[in-house]
């Protein structure tokens, strides 16, 4: 007698993905791969809870979105078969010719990549959850845990929230997960709760404190107790590995936007170019001399 079938939990992420007309599984497979190619190696279980999701993702996405997973996974040396020959067969179908035989590992010219941070924040609370759980099924079983917040960073943050002073919440944020100023404040401001929750998670912050939180920082959030408990049962949800890979993916971000626009191309421009800004240059003062030496001859005359 053979034992009844268990679903698979990628099932509830698809069928999710898929409810009330919500269109994520563009983003979702995008993000997927990404985080798919980023680790390497993959265990066993790993590469077919990959390679069953995106194929059944690849059927229902757009060519554009197509094309940017082939780009992805082109330069990924143990890219899943089964993907690529999928991908192939649809670009050839697409395009109403049979596909090369070697166009599996060819590069395709993806379209520019959607932002990460801007998907999340825009996004409503049932995407995000979604693109919370899509996180923790694509991060390994076993990865590095971050260590918790010290206690005191804690406190700090709770007093905060107590006096009602979200920047000073967002100054402490910043440091303690070492994002960007703005990317803190837009957590703080978020009306819909999954930032600080995400936070939360990865200092360790206590659930009663976290509630605290919720009741007092923000008020379009603590308006609403049924509010807070939804957020309050998302953080007993949600793992740490999902919470820490959604704040790694602001810290990447924020290292971005603080890349200097100009790097010098020599090593010492920068060095020229701060002697030349404190060295009066002397064409600079000839005109000064040539003003005294006619001062002088008129007093001679």
């Amino acid at each position: 007698m053979s034992k009844p079938s268990i679903p698979s939990p990628l099932d509830g992420l698809v069928d999710l993905a898929c409810r009330d007309g919500v269109e994520i599984r563009p983003t979702l497979l995008r993000v997927l791969t990404d985080l798919y190619v980023q680790k390497h190696p993959h265990s066993a279980e790993e590469e077919a809870q990959y390679v069953e999701l995106a194929l059944r993702l690849i059927e229902a996405v757009d060519a554009p979105t197509r094309k940017a997973v082939a780009a992805s996974l082109a330069g990924y040396a143990n890219a899943p078969v089964a993907v690529l020959r999928r991908l192939i067969e649809l670009a050839g179908t697409a395009a109403g010719a049979a596909p090369a035989p070697n166009a599996a590992r060819s590069a395709v010219k993806a379209p520019r990549q959607p932002d990460p941070v801007e998907t999340f924040f825009a996004a409503n609370s049932g995407d995000r959850r979604l693109i919370l759980d899509s996180l923790q099924s694509a991060a390994p079983p076993a990865s590095r845990r971050v260590a918790p917040a010290a206690s005191e960073v804690i406190r700090r943050l709770e007093t905060a929230a107590l006096q009602r002073n979200p920047g000073e919440f967002a100054r402490i944020l910043e440091r303690a997960l070492n994002i960007s100023r703005s990317i803190a404040e837009r957590a703080v401001r978020d009306r819909s709760g999954e930032p600080l929750v995400i936070a939360a998670k990865t200092l360790g912050m206590p659930a009663v404190v976290l509630q605290r939180v919720l009741l007092v920082l923000n008020p379009a959030i603590g308006q609403s107790v049924e509010r807070v408990f939804e957020l309050a049962n998302l953080y007993d949800d949600i793992q740490p590995a999902a919470a820490e890979r959604m704040v790694a993916i602001w810290r990447e971000a924020s290292v971005v936007a603080h890349r200097p626009a100009h790097e010098a191309v020599h090593w010492n421009d920068e060095q020229r170019s701060a002697r030349a800004a404190a060295t009066p240059s002397r064409h600079a003062v000839a005109p000064h001399r040539n003003e005294k030496s006619a001062r002088f001859k008129a007093n001679d005359r």
